[in-house]
């Protein structure tokens, strides 16, 4: 079964690591007000579901059909959302954020329950599924994508967004706000004892993996109260985070907690990633001339040599016709509203320009 343990929040203990049994919004309103860092959400889609669905070879598709996401009216299915989404926001820290994925079918109602009641979005996310389910019926464009919203428990709320990991698991890119991964197939697809689906819509790991890695921090809490077969407390636990499970179907649970069984934490060395560089110590530039690195008199250039300026004993640059700071400067005689001058002003070592920032690091180095 799962590793039990639990967290001190005040009087109450935070059960992690835990499959919790029952409705989501009874167990979430019982847990402790403050202390989860994140929270992912798959809630039922109310598809509306009217037959069943062939193919055209007349065999029928494992569509959605379980008890679960049927509601009688939207009005039921908008309750149910705005009473799930206060026990959700209560449960949050004031910094904490959560994720929520639906379908065309109820992702507009959850996003403006959202936003009723105090949420802040950040982003809408599309996971454009590049091995979608083909339309078999050819009455409407194939369904290949997903919504995510991305939101904050409250507007100014410091969320924690580690943007240098998504852009270095991007290639160096910018992670951008379409997502195009596989849906749930092959090895990953969980099966039960007949070898059917163990549930019909497992999200592939991918998926979590990029909001995990990228919206929280080693340690945090991720709660998930649509468990289903425990992707999120996988994908939380080989990141070295904290995850709590609500699941209601006793099928799902046993699934969930065998397959947590076989997940392995990863090393800490492989938990590190790429960390802000805003994050990292302040340097000023003055601090690279008192300590004789560059001395004052010495000149810098800019990239491609069309600009020199000379450093000054104070920290300062001076220009043909401007003094200030390597920022300053720099920005002048480029004509633009600002510059980087840590990247752009180089000194000359053996010929060759060398960036200043190289020194800068080099302090930094010191500083850890």
């Amino acid at each position: 079964m799962t590793k039990t343990t639990t967290k001190s929040q005040g009087t109450a203990e935070l059960p992690l690591n835990q499959i919790l049994a029952g409705d989501c919004i009874e167990l979430m309103n019982a847990l402790p007000e403050n202390s989860v860092d994140l929270i992912f959400a798959d809630p039922p889609y109310n598809l509306q579901l009217k037959g069943d669905l062939h193919r055209p070879d007349n065999s029928k598709v494992d569509a959605v059909d379980d008890a679960w996401d049927q509601f009688s009216s939207f009005s039921v299915y908008d309750k149910f959302t705005r009473e799930w989404l206060a026990a959700a926001r209560r449960l949050l820290k004031p910094n904490g954020a959560i994720w929520v994925i639906g379908s065309y079918h109820n992702i507009f109602r959850v996003g403006s329950a959202l936003q009723d009641q105090g949420y802040w979005i950040l982003n809408d996310v599309v996971w454009r599924k590049s091995n979608p389910m083909p339309n078999f019926r050819g009455k409407r464009l194939t369904n290949a994508h997903e919504t995510m919203i991305w939101a904050s428990k409250s507007e100014g709320a410091k969320y924690t967004f580690n943007y240098e990991a998504l852009k270095a698991l991007n290639e160096g890119v910018q992670m951008r706000s379409d997502w195009v991964l596989p849906i749930c197939t092959g090895g990953e697809r969980l099966k039960d004892a007949a070898g059917d689906k163990a549930h019909p819509t497992q999200k592939p790991e991918s998926l979590l993996h990029r909001i995990i890695l990228g919206s929280t921090n080693p340690g945090d809490v991720v709660l998930d109260p649509f468990f289903g077969t425990g992707t999120t407390g996988a994908v939380a636990k080989m990141l070295g985070r904290d995850y709590i499970g609500i699941e209601r179907e006793e099928s799902y649970r046993i699934v969930a907690a065998e397959r947590l069984a076989r997940v392995r934490k990863f090393d800490a060395e492989a938990l590190e990633i790429t960390g802000s560089k805003r994050a990292e110590p302040r340097v000023p530039f003055g601090q690279v001339v008192e300590r004789g690195m560059l001395r004052p008199g010495e000149e810098l250039y800019s990239i491609g040599s069309r600009f020199k300026a000379k450093v000054r004993a104070d920290g300062t640059l001076v220009g043909n016709d401007v003094k200030g700071s390597i920022h300053q400067v720099g920005a002048h005689l480029e004509g633009a509203p600002s510059c980087n001058g840590w990247t752009y002003w180089h000194f000359k070592r053996e010929g060759k320009l060398v960036p200043i920032d190289i020194l800068r690091q080099q302090i930094r180095a010191e500083m850890n």
